[in-house]
């Protein structure tokens, strides 16, 4: 697991309650990964999905619930807050990036 910082992207509340309401209805608990790939129309994209945590993982955690960043994501999220949106077109994770200095539409690709 890699240290506590103070640039370590941050979790909202809501989206440890909904990773909460997702844990319940699994049965099971496991946490949500935030990862930084190549590719997207901007050249970067996120992948977002639920896994186990992994050595070299940050590991965010509130209430038991835990959301999980590679070490080789981590500076792409630098001061990110990771957030749960329920709006008309859908309910989804979402990463407000300050280090992202364009995205498409969809939210989920970025560029730097």
């Amino acid at each position: 697991m890699l240290p506590p910082d103070a640039s370590n992207p941050r979790v909202t509340d809501r989206a440890f309650a909904r990773l909460a309401e997702i844990a319940e209805a699994m049965g099971e608990t496991k946490a949500l990964r935030i990862a930084v790939e190549g590719g997207g129309c901007s050249g970067f994209q996120y992948d977002i999905r639920l896994d186990e945590a992994a050595e070299d993982d940050l590991v965010l955690e509130k209430d038991g619930q835990r959301v999980l960043v590679d070490a080789v994501s981590l500076p792409f999220l630098a001061n990110a807050v990771i957030d749960f949106t329920d709006e008309l077109i859908g309910a989804r994770f979402v990463v407000q990036n300050p280090n992202a200095t364009a995205s498409c539409g969809c939210g989920t690709s970025f560029s730097i």
